[in-house]
This record gives C-alpha cells, sequence and structure tokens, in this order.
C-alpha cells in the first residue's frame, strides 16, 4: 500500500514494549539507536526474528552483524531523547487504549482483522471515502 499510494499512505511505527517481556524495552531502544545509524528496519527485523533470543548479547551481537559503529550504538543506547521517545510512545499508546502489540490504527480506528488483506480493504476502504 505504501508503494501503490505513496503519497497518501504513511506508516507510522510507535513503540510499546510490553513489561511481560523483560527485554521488550531495550529492544525498543536499541532499535532506535540503530535508527540513528540508518537501520532501524533491519535492526528490527533481526530483533524479530530472534523474538525468543534476546538478551543484552544478542542485541550486541545484532548491531554487530549489521555494521554499526558499536561505541555510537552504545552510547545511543543511553540517550535521554530516546528513553523520551519511547515514554512518549508508551504514553501515547495508553491514552487510546493499546493493551498489547502489534495494535494497528487506520486513521485513528483499531484494525480488528489483521491479516494482510484486511488491512488492505480497510485502507482501500478509507481512501474511497476520503476520496
Amino acid at each position: 500500500m505504501l508503494d501503490k499510494y505513496p503519497n497518501k499512505v504513511k506508516l507510522v511505527v510507535k513503540n510499546f514494549p510490553l513489561p511481560s517481556h523483560n527485554f521488550a524495552y531495550k529492544a525498543a531502544t536499541a532499535a532506535l539507536a540503530a535508527n540513528a545509524q540508518g537501520k532501524f528496519w533491519e535492526f528490527h527485523n533481526q530483533l524479530f526474528k530472534n523474538f525468543n533470543a534476546i538478551n543484552d548479547a544478542k542485541i550486541q551481537d545484532i548491531a554487530k552483524e549489521l555494521g554499526l559503529d558499536m561505541e555510537k550504538f552504545n552510547k545511543d543506547m543511553q540517550s535521554p531523547a530516546i528513553k523520551t521517545l519511547i515514554s512518549r510512545d508508551v504514553s501515547n499508546g495508553r491514552q487510546v487504549g493499546v493493551r498489547g502489540t502489534p495494535t494497528i490504527f487506520i486513521n485513528g480506528k483499531t484494525l480488528k482483522n489483521r491479516s494482510l488483506p484486511g488491512i488492505y480493504l480497510v485502507i482501500e476502504a478509507e481512501l474511497k471515502k476520503a476520496s
């Protein structure tokens, strides 16, 4: 949909690390630290591939595998700006009723059918309404 409607559809990713996952907050922080080096999606994808094995060592391994500047990465992992961004995202999520991940909104409405065809149908319907 992003390719099909580049000027009409936008993807916004918000952080909502679940407290029940011991490394969710660190994983979110690491992905944002990787983003500072232009590798958010690559890092994000590796986190999800390894979701059941995330720990401090795995986060460092992923950063090294992606060729990140490790000194900058580790400094950014401590960044107050990143911590503030995650806190803001969590607060916003709570305000709109997010209880788990992933939660998908389309034009401010929670998507019930999160299958790819379901997402396409809702986006197409919303674009028709906007025309």
